[in-house]
């Protein structure tokens, strides 16, 4: 897909990934919506992306995601990309984990990025097309210690994403799913954490070197000009990981 001139929601803007590719969608002339719940941050970021709009909401409300949704249509007149970045990781053992933290994370990393397919399809089928990115993870092609929460939710992610694409392919809707590795981000920083009492601590380091945000936002940007499906960061994952 052409991206310039193109009208391209990204949730989770206001930093790392989200925010890595706001910048490099403008740069190649898209005109790209704002979204996150800190509106401080992304209206300070809006003033250094020319044509962009603020559009703050928390994903994990409905009703936020609608409006936001809603408010793109009306100031650009029209939805073109839709890439679902927003998420948050969790750590626990399945018998550690606690509910209230896993239904929230299952609101913001799948129910949150599905309302905004559901807003934005409408649109794109009455354009005529239209493309959707959804962010999954690496760790929903692992069977991680600690992580089964987390890589569930990116996991169902993925088979929402790959099942839209079959159903909206007549619609001229492009549906994509993309696994980042492990990215210089706060992401670690904010992961909600429910270890303390379990004695564990990650064995040595990573099989490999993590990703620049950069880096994962031109993989992305690539997987959009060639709508690709599955939109692996780096070809070793393609079979999977132990």
């Amino acid at each position: 897909m052409e991206i310039k001139n193109k009208v391209v929601i990204v949730t989770g803007a206001s930093k790392g990934i989200g925010l890595a590719l706001a910048r490099l969608l403008t740069e190649k002339g898209a005109k790209v919506a704002l979204a996150a719940r800190s509106k401080d941050k992304l209206e300070i970021i809006s003033k250094e992306l020319p044509d962009s709009f603020v559009a703050h909401a928390d994903m994990t409300e409905e009703a936020e995601i609608k409006r936001m949704v809603g408010a793109v249509e009306r100031h650009f007149g029209r939805i073109d990309i839709l890439i679902n970045n927003a998420g948050q990781g969790y750590d626990a053992f399945i018998e550690k984990t606690d509910i209230d933290n896993f239904r929230y994370i299952f609101e913001l990393d799948v129910l949150g990025p599905v309302i905004a397919m559901k807003e934005v399809i409408p649109t794109m089928r009455k354009q005529g097309g239209g493309m959707i990115i959804n962010v999954s993870s690496a760790t929903a092609l692992m069977y991680l210690p600690n992580m089964g929460a987390y890589s569930a939710m990116k996991r169902a992610l993925a088979n929402i994403s790959l099942t839209a694409r079959e159903e909206l392919k007549n619609d001229k809707i492009i549906v994509s799913v993309a696994y980042p590795y492990i990215t210089l981000t706060d992401f670690e920083k904010n992961t909600i954490k429910d270890l303390s009492d379990t004695g564990w601590e990650q064995d040595g380091e990573p099989p490999f070197p993590p990703d620049s945000a950069e880096y994962v936002a031109q993989k992305i940007l690539e997987g959009i000009i060639n709508e690709e499906a599955e939109i692996f960061v780096h070809d070793w994952m393609k079979k999977g990981m132990a």
